[in-house]
Formats: structure tokens, C-alpha cells, sequence
């Protein structure tokens, strides 16, 4: 085992279902640059150099293994013809669907990347990462699933619909976002990308069941990874995904995002040697933890999934909070590389798992 591994070292090795020197952790911080740079939210996504910045000063700030080239889902709905909606304490969300009227969907084109400022945005921070960091440092895109993305487009009423009585439109709607979703996870890893952050929250089990998940998000996960030319972590934002697991593998995803309503050692069982998993801090609750419970929250994630390689810690809804204080995030930083160092002798002997 290498000592003192570097980011991506870790990363890799973890991957491959290995033990690194520690545990890997993720704090995905998207909107916290704004906050070390003293400026407005708005302002501060309206910038590439701003986000490369704040995002490099929060890596060497906290320590965590990798940097988040995401700015906010919004800016894909606004490519679609959307508009984005800014607060000062919280994520950018999406306005009034762009799509009023179901019928539209047969007139539709997909956007092209290079005619969105925002995402050209992203594409120059990502690029601007990559020349900092020189490999060493996993640089992590997101792309909205085309399963998923129609919430943003349409509204959920709308897309209920389509699921349930209009397959015809469902199925076109998905064949352009397919084709948007390919074009803009392949521009970010041209980019310099490692990795990307496969958000799909309506295909978890919290949302629709497993059989209706099987007919249509599972298929399109696979078409889509199939076209993506890097490791790609499927993230249910909070969603339970255990009911879908084996399918989940099936996409050909290196990671699944764990919900922290889910049993973790029960997820490491599932998936030893076959996918990875990221997660599963409870972001919601992190922003009142004491550093003594977020020590204890990072203790019991690795004692449950830690042990043999193929884990990485995160918060688990892929973005950490604007209110959470900058003393737990240490306190997580400073518990992961505490505990996490391998081998994790500490566990077997405190009766972990």
C-alpha cells in the first residue's frame, strides 16, 4: 500500500475495490466557494474564475478528495429555454417549467452546448480546475438523467401524465434528452471531467416503484452510461435505491449515492467487489450536529462499509448545505482522516461490522 496517496490515487484504488492509505471523502460543497470568497450566490455562479477559486480554496480548506464543477441543476433546465431562480441562503432553483404544453414535446429540439452561456460557464471552470490541479485531485460534472430532468421541464404533474398515459411523448421527450444528456456529460469530460455525478432521483424507489423503474429509467441508464466516457457515480439525491440495486450495478456505474434512510452495512453486503458506494451523511441533520456527532456519523459509515475498499464518504444527497457551519465540516474532515486510515483494525475490535 502506497503512503500518502494523492486524491485521485485514493480514488482509483478505492474503485477498484481496494484498500487505499484511508477511506476517501467527498464533502461537495457547491455553494460554499461563494461564502469563502465573500460574495453573493448569484454572483459568485455568474464567474468561472470564481467558482475554480472558491472550489480550490475549500479543497485545501477541508482536506476532501476531489472538486465539484457543479453549479446547480437549474442551469440545464435553463438551457432548455428556463429561468433560474436565486436565493441567498440556499441552491439556485428552477422557475416555471419551459414546457407548458405537453403537445410541444413533438416540436423540441435539444439545446446546443455552445449556445448556453451557463453551461459554458461550467466547461471553463472545469477547465480551469484541471490546469490547477494537474490530474492529482479527481474533478467530479453532473448531468441531470433524461428520466429525471423532465421534473425541471415539464413540472411533476405534467410528467406523471407522460409516464402513465403518454408513453408516445415519454419516449420522445427521453430520446432528446438523451441526446442533451450525452453531448453535455461528453463536453465536461472533454473538459477535463474524471468523473460524473449521474443525478436521477425520480428513478429511486422513493419515488416511482421498481417495475415501472425497470421499463423505463433502468433502460435509459444503461443507454446512457454506455455513451459517457468516464466513471460515472449514480446519485438518487436522497432516494432509496436498495429495492433497484442489481439493476443499478447492471447500468454499468462505477458508484451508487446512498440515502442516509438506508442501511449502509446492508448496502456493502449487497455490493462488496461489485459497485461502489458514496454516502451517506445526513446533510439535513449535519447542520445542527455538534463535531462530537459528526465524529460519531463518519465512525459509523466507515465501520460499515469502509472495511475492504469501495467506499467513499459523502453527505448523501450530493451537496452539502449552506447552513451547515464550518466547524462539522472540519470536524467530518478531520474524523475521516482519523478513522479512516487503513487498515481498519479499530472496527473489528469496537464490534463493527
Amino acid at each position: 500500500m502506497i503512503r500518502n496517496m494523492t486524491s485521485m490515487q485514493r480514488v482509483v484504488t478505492t474503485l477498484g475495490h481496494h484498500e487505499p492509505d484511508r477511506v476517501p471523502f467527498f464533502l461537495l460543497p457547491a455553494l460554499q466557494g461563494a461564502r469563502e470568497l465573500g460574495l453573493p450566490i448569484r454572483k459568485y455562479f455568474s464567474r468561472p474564475e470564481y467558482v475554480t477559486e472558491g472550489q480550490c480554496r475549500l479543497q485545501a480548506k477541508f482536506g476532501h478528495d476531489c472538486l465539484y464543477a457543479f453549479y446547480h441543476a437549474a442551469l440545464e433546465t435553463e438551457a432548455w429555454g428556463g429561468e433560474i431562480i436565486f436565493r441567498d441562503d440556499g441552491p439556485p432553483n428552477a422557475g416555471l417549467p419551459p414546457i407548458s404544453d405537453i403537445e410541444d414535446i413533438l416540436h423540441l429540439t435539444p439545446p446546443r452546448i455552445e449556445d448556453s452561456p451557463g453551461l459554458l460557464r461550467v466547461l471553463e471552470t472545469i477547465r480551469q480546475l484541471a490546469a490547477r490541479t494537474q490530474g492529482e485531485i479527481p474533478i467530479i460534472g453532473v448531468a441531470m438523467s433524461p428520466f429525471s430532468l423532465p421534473v425541471m421541464q415539464l413540472g411533476f404533474e405534467a410528467y406523471l401524465l407522460l409516464l402513465h398515459e403518454r408513453r408516445d411523448l415519454l419516449n420522445h421527450l427521453l430520446s432528446l434528452n438523451e441526446a442533451f444528456c450525452v453531448a453535455w456529460a461528453n463536453a465536461q469530460c472533454a473538459a477535463g471531467a474524471n468523473a460524473i455525478c449521474y443525478f436521477d432521483p425520480v428513478s429511486s424507489s422513493t419515488i416511482i416503484p421498481r417495475s415501472l423503474y425497470l421499463e423505463t429509467g433502468f433502460p435509459c441508464a444503461r443507454r446512457m452510461l454506455a455513451r459517457i466516457p468516464a466513471a460515472v457515480a449514480i446519485h438518487l439525491a436522497s432516494g432509496c435505491g436498495l429495492p433497484i440495486v442489481d439493476e443499478l450495478a447492471a447500468t454499468g456505474a462505477a458508484m451508487i449515492g446512498v440515502s442516509s434512510s438506508e442501511d449502509l452495512a446492508e448496502y456493502k453486503q449487497v455490493c462488496q467487489g461489485k459497485i461502489g458506494l458514496l454516502g451517506n451523511l445526513n446533510g439535513i441533520t449535519m447542520r445542527r450536529w455538534t463535531p462530537a456527532e459528526a465524529e460519531a456519523a463518519v465512525k459509523d459509515c466507515i465501520a460499515k462499509a469502509g472495511i475492504g475498499g469501495g467506499f467513499v464518504l459523502a453527505d448523501n444527497h450530493g451537496e452539502i448545505p449552506w447552513q451547515v457551519p464550518d466547524d462539522v465540516l472540519f470536524a467530518i474532515a478531520e474524523a475521516a482522516r482519523r478513522w479512516g486510515r487503513y487498515p481498519l483494525d479499530w472496527v473489528a475490535t469496537a464490534g463493527g461490522v
